[in-house]
């Protein structure tokens, strides 16, 4: 292994520039399909056992920053329960292969998070395997760029927002949480977009503000059980997600808005991650940790 995450490198300059390509990449989109892949910590993260021993589940596990996150947690010693959309089961299986890889379990759970019963079954199944939770990575999301504003944004889309953003994890939040002994985590996924929402992702934005009050509101309400509830909040990040759901201008130009000029890479997410699932974070709940690039979230 060559450089890791705690090797010093200027930040402008570590990763390489997305780009469109010539590929077209169709929602939900795979990770082979982009052009530049991204950096999930494959060659470059090294555990030190922070989550050893800890149960897991992460929704969105098959790419991207849920990837990074299943493969950081798993070198840290914790075991996981993965969940995806049926189509994605090709970008699961390498993930599973990475979990697998660093000696730990990964069970897997494909279906559709916009359905109650199978938040429900997400949970049940990782009791089943583990007997508990002692973290929930509320991770999966969608979003569709409409440059025409609200006045393209249909009904069906807002409810698919929604229903994948925010209704699913108050489902897996509520089924969880009976299941999570003193000392466990809920760490959901926010953005940038809560606080600087940008004209063409209306309704993701509106999502993402919902997520960030939640996690507030319900860190509050979990203190006196001893479950902390914190979140992530992401600046650019390049995934499968960008390329198959913004127009290839956007694409092209990605991240280099942010101060640093770039687009984040997912493996520069994830640690964030793993410091709130693990004991180092331990006074720290109903909090919201921006992962920007110099984008202020207030």
């Amino acid at each position: 292994m060559g450089p890791d995450q705690f090797s010093q490198q200027d930040p402008t300059k570590q990763h390489a520039q997305p780009g469109s390509g010539s590929e077209t990449v169709r929602y939900p989109g795979r990770t082979e399909e982009m052009d530049v892949q991204p950096d999930h910590g494959e060659q470059t993260y090294r555990g030190i056992g922070r989550l050893e021993g800890k149960k897991a589940v992460i929704t969105g596990g098959d790419s991207g920053i849920g990837r990074a996150v299943a493969l950081t947690f798993a070198r840290e010693g914790a075991d996981l329960l993965i969940s995806y959309l049926e189509s994605e089961e090709q970008d699961a299986q390498k993930t599973v292969a990475l979990v697998e890889e660093a000696g730990r379990r990964a069970v897997t759970v494909p279906g559709d998070i916009r359905e109650e019963a199978h938040c429900r079954h997400i949970v049940d199944r990782a009791v089943e395997e583990f007997g508990h939770i002692d973290v929930l990575v509320s991770n999966a999301a969608y979003q569709m760029s409409r440059s025409g504003g609200i006045a393209e944004i249909t009904t069906d889309q807002l409810d698919r927002v929604f229903k994948t953003n925010v209704y699913a994890m108050f489902w897996l939040c509520k089924a969880a949480i009976p299941h999570m002994p003193p000392g466990s985590t809920i760490i959901t996924s926010s953005s940038v977009q809560a606080f600087q929402p940008s004209p063409h992702l209306l309704d993701y934005a509106a999502s993402k503000g919902a997520i960030v009050n939640f996690t507030k509101a319900l860190g509050a309400n979990l203190v006196e059980k001893g479950i902390r509830v914190n979140s992530v909040a992401p600046g650019p990040v390049w995934t499968p997600l960008i390329p198959a759901t913004m127009p290839e201008e956007m694409v092209e130009s990605f991240g280099q808005q942010s101060p640093m000029g770039r687009a984040a890479q997912p493996a520069e997410l994830a640690p964030i991650y793993v410091f709130l699932a693990s004991q180092e974070s331990s006074y720290i709940t109903s909090e919201v940790l921006g992962v920007t690039g110099g984008s202020p979230i207030t």
